[in-house]
């Protein structure tokens, strides 16, 4: 019998121009890193660049990375700032 062995996936938030923030999933965070930086990525960073990885974090399978994604991108900015900073305590409040 085969085992199925699916790979790590991430949620991750980039950095952008006119300091607008991304939240994206990949299974490889660097490769993804480079395809928004030389603009081969999605539409908003395309349209606003890609400076700075500021957050990754890893999930088991694109199925709960894909929920995480939604729930973070339905964040405020200040709650998604008070993640990359690992501000667990204002993360709650917020």
């Amino acid at each position: 019998m085969m085992s199925i062995v699916e790979s790590m996936w991430y949620v991750y938030i980039l950095k952008c121009n006119k300091d607008r923030l991304y939240t994206g999933i990949t299974n490889n965070v660097d490769r993804r890193f480079k395809e928004h930086t030389s603009r081969k990525g999605g539409r908003f960073t395309k349209a606003f660049g890609a400076r700075k990885l500021l957050y990754a974090e890893e999930q088991p399978n694109k199925s709960h990375a894909l929920k995480r994604e939604v729930q973070i991108k339905g964040w405020s900015r200040k709650k998604k700032l008070a993640l990359i900073r690992g501000d667990l305590k204002l993360l709650k409040k917020l």
